[in-house]
């Protein structure tokens, strides 16, 4: 999978991308991120991206030539299966559709700033568009990020243990039960017997059960 970024800060992703699964995803060639600095694309020799709205209002807009330049580039050198909006606007991401971005080859995030981009390449480029939640951050940056893992993890090859993501919240609108480690007792606290029992039929119905119980009691609109 191939997932290009366009962002006027590619310096943020380098912590997140070079740690944890996202670097074994890339270390076992399962993954390639690509950074694309927008200014890179300015039309100006400032190298500015953004400008004032027409209509008047608070706030810049980011201009439709550089990102327009920056994604003809890209789609010159190859086909895109979808070119992703991370904005406010969007579907909220759920594990419903990091599962669908799995099946895809190649993806770009566009990462927004400011009060938005033009309208016209959400208009004529935009395929999809993504949102994290119902909340404002100062950049897409963050958001991209967060697509960016939850989809990655997905990735068969990417976790040791394949089986791993089955058992995430949300992936049978559910969330996950609890679950322990040693030590069996911690000041007088102990893990549940059911789960030393050796039975997997008898475990996989008190996990299920306690998956029920605890979507019921946390997220009932799960269960709609």
């Amino acid at each position: 999978m191939r997932i290009d970024i366009i962002t006027i800060f590619p310096e943020m992703f380098e912590s997140p991308f070079n740690h944890s699964i996202i670097k074994r995803a890339k270390d076992k060639n399962l993954v390639e991120i690509h950074l694309h600095q927008l200014r890179d694309y300015s039309v100006n020799k400032h190298k500015h991206v953004d400008d004032y709205p027409f209509g008047g209002g608070a706030g810049m807009v980011m201009m439709i030539e550089p990102i327009s330049k920056c994604i003809d580039s890209l789609k010159a050198e190859r086909d895109y299966d979808e070119i992703i909006y991370t904005s406010p606007d969007g579907e909220v991401l759920s594990q419903k559709v990091a599962n669908r971005l799995t099946l895809y080859n190649n993806i770009i995030l566009l990462c927004g700033h400011y009060k938005g981009i033009d309208e016209r390449i959400r208009e004529h480029y935009i395929t999809s568009e993504i949102s994290i939640g119902d909340y404002v951050l100062s950049g897409g940056e963050l958001a991209a990020c967060v697509i960016t893992d939850a989809v990655i993890r997905l990735l068969p090859g990417v976790l040791n243990d394949e089986t791993s993501a089955l058992s995430d919240s949300f992936q049978d609108n559910l969330l996950s039960p609890p679950v322990y480690t040693r030590p069996y007792e911690f000041n007088g606290l102990k893990v549940p017997d059911i789960l030393l029992s050796g039975n997997d039929k008898l475990i996989n119905q008190w996990k299920h059960e306690q998956s029920l119980q605890r979507t019921q009691q946390r997220r009932p609109d799960l269960l709609k």
